[in-house]
């Protein structure tokens, strides 16, 4: 292993995985927030679309940040 693997490997585990869970959390937590935000105003039909797209974005979000994870893991193999 050279030392531009060493470097490239310790900023991978030092920043951007930590930075693709916070991501990650933070889309959970929308997603959560519209599930509370669906239950909460399920007798108007405006706090119902507001989760419902809270809850869409979420998803989006999360399903992002596993394709960013699985292409970073996916490139790092290939050139392993």
């Amino acid at each position: 292993m050279t030392a531009v693997d060493s470097v490239i490997r310790q900023i991978e585990a030092q920043i951007i995985n930590p930075l693709i869970l916070l991501l990650f959390g933070l889309a959970l937590l929308l997603f959560l927030w519209g599930g509370f935000e669906f239950i909460r105003g399920a007798d108007s039909e405006e706090g119902r679309e507001t989760g419902r797209r809270h809850m869409l974005w979420g998803i989006v979000g999360m399903f992002i940040m596993i394709s960013v994870f699985g292409i970073l893991r996916l490139v790092l193999k290939t050139f392993d």
